[in-house]
């Protein structure tokens, strides 16, 4: 959060973030040795505050809770093809966007922010809408400084270059000049500069 940053409701705001991180904190996966969905959320929290320091209160509860829980949709339990991947994707914004409103309502928001943070959560008039924009942008950034040498390293190359190119597809220019600075591995160094010459 930055020092600027004044929630309406400092009360009703920290609760919903306590909810979201209590949540994430039962995933059983370990990365770092800590829950991978609340690092993931922490992760992505930054990234959205380092990209648009002066963002809404919705846009820092929709980062916190964006893949709420998400180890309970395994990708494992749907096929293993295209069609299968493309449900299990659409299928977990919806879980998302389903337990963040839950969360949000106990915690005592009201519809409209309820509704809003659901849309930045299934990202709904991207990229139309800015701040779905800056909640993409953290995404990618995310998945480019603590995913890509892991899929690098278990997938093919061709895939991790499409990979790369939907990523950069997407993102703003602000975003792929902090993407450019970030420390990668040899490996993804070279795939990622194939990923731009391509």
């Amino acid at each position: 959060m930055t020092e600027n940053f004044k929630p309406r409701n400092p009360v009703k705001f920290q609760a919903a973030l306590l909810r979201f991180d209590a949540e994430n904190s039962r995933d059983p996966n370990l990365e770092e040795s800590r829950p991978r969905e609340l690092l993931y959320a922490q992760r992505l929290t930054n990234w959205v505050l380092k990209l648009c320091p002066n963002a809404s209160e919705e846009l820092h509860l929709a980062a916190r809770c964006q893949h709420i829980c998400r180890w309970e949709i395994p990708r494992g339990s749907y096929p293993m093809t295209r069609p299968g991947y493309l449900k299990w994707r659409a299928d977990l914004k919806k879980f998302h966007a389903q337990k963040s409103g839950e969360i949000l309502h106990e915690a005592g928001y009201d519809e409209e922010s309820i509704c809003r943070v659901q849309d930045l959560n299934l990202k709904k008039n991207f990229p139309n809408d800015l701040e779905a924009r800056v909640l993409e942008d953290a995404l990618c950034l995310v998945f480019l400084e603590f995913q890509l040498a892991n899929l690098a390293a278990k997938t093919a190359e061709d895939k991790t270059i499409n990979a790369l190119q939907k990523s950069w597809e997407k993102m703003t220019e602000a975003a792929r000049a902090e993407a450019l600075k970030l420390n990668y591995g040899a490996r993804e160094k070279v795939l990622l500069q194939r990923a731009l010459e391509g």
